[in-house]
């Protein structure tokens, strides 16, 4: 038998298994997991840098204000004016809060010893989407009424009436059933595949170059540090990208609860 052959029986690629975390200590309760206790720590570190960037603001900002003031620029002038307009600043503190908090929590799949997104575990983005999609209904149902929430969304203005016979039901499904589950899923997926990639190409790495060092072996796990690497600086941005895109659509669905018209 080839040695390349025995290093592929030997080698055992992460699966899901990766994502499983049984209680910190014998006899903790079952919720008790490194996620639990990290998405903890993550919103304690969003309280904490607002503290000290908003409580005692300065004339020329500095420090943790100067990083405060320009995320909030960027939720507000991105986000939120986009599609709430004159009731942003109204909005903002969710919308700010749950940017950090959900870029916090995405950025310690990249941490050192941490090493785990919390939203790849779905239980966290479906708690914000469910907040969010209750949010939007009680606004729509308060700003148009009831039925005119439901009519708005079901049957859209300036269409042949015979097209509601199929829209109706479509624009129900999508707006009350779909687009909250979409909405949690996109971060979770995301999230989920992100961590799967990285760890497949650390475990190839550290496989190869530390316990079947061959001369092929070397090669591969050489390969596989470079893609760590490589996929870590990516994995950095898609991070980025879905808190700010999870927020996004957070703005969205208010928006269009708050002004029909939209």
């Amino acid at each position: 038998m080839t040695p390349s052959i025995v290093l592929a029986e030997d080698f055992q690629a992460p699966g899901p298994s990766i994502f499983d975390f049984p209680p910190l200590y014998d006899g903790a309760p079952a919720w008790l997991t490194k996620p639990t206790v990290f998405a903890v720590v993550g919103a304690l570190l969003v309280v904490a840098f607002a503290w000290s960037a908003f409580a005692k603001p300065q004339l020329v900002p500095r420090g943790m204000q100067n990083i405060g003031e320009k995320g909030y620029e960027f939720v507000r002038d991105q986000v939120a004016r986009p599609f709430l307009g004159k009731d942003a600043e109204r909005w903002m503190p969710l919308l700010l809060s749950l940017f950090f908090l959900i870029l916090l929590w995405n950025f310690f799949g990249v941490v050192p010893l941490i090493q785990i997104p919390i939203a790849s575990h779905i239980a966290f983005p479906a708690v914000f989407a469910i907040v969010i999609y209750v949010i939007k209904v009680y606004l729509g149902i308060k700003h148009q009424g009831l039925g005119g929430y439901f009519k708005n969304m079901m049957f859209p203005p300036g269409l042949p009436k015979p097209i509601y016979v199929l829209l109706a039901p479509i624009e129900f499904m999508s707006n009350l059933i779909i687009a909250p589950f979409t909405h949690a899923v996109r971060l979770f997926a995301n999230m989920f595949a992100g961590h799967l990639i990285l760890a497949f190409f650390s475990a190839v790495g550290f496989w190869f170059l530390f316990e079947k060092l061959t001369p092929l072996g070397a090669g591969l796990g050489v390969l596989g540090v470079v893609m760590t690497i490589a996929m870590t600086g990516f994995e950095i941005f898609i991070q980025f990208l879905q808190a700010f895109l999870f927020t996004l659509l957070a703005a969205m669905y208010i928006g269009g609860s708050l002004h029909s018209d939209h």
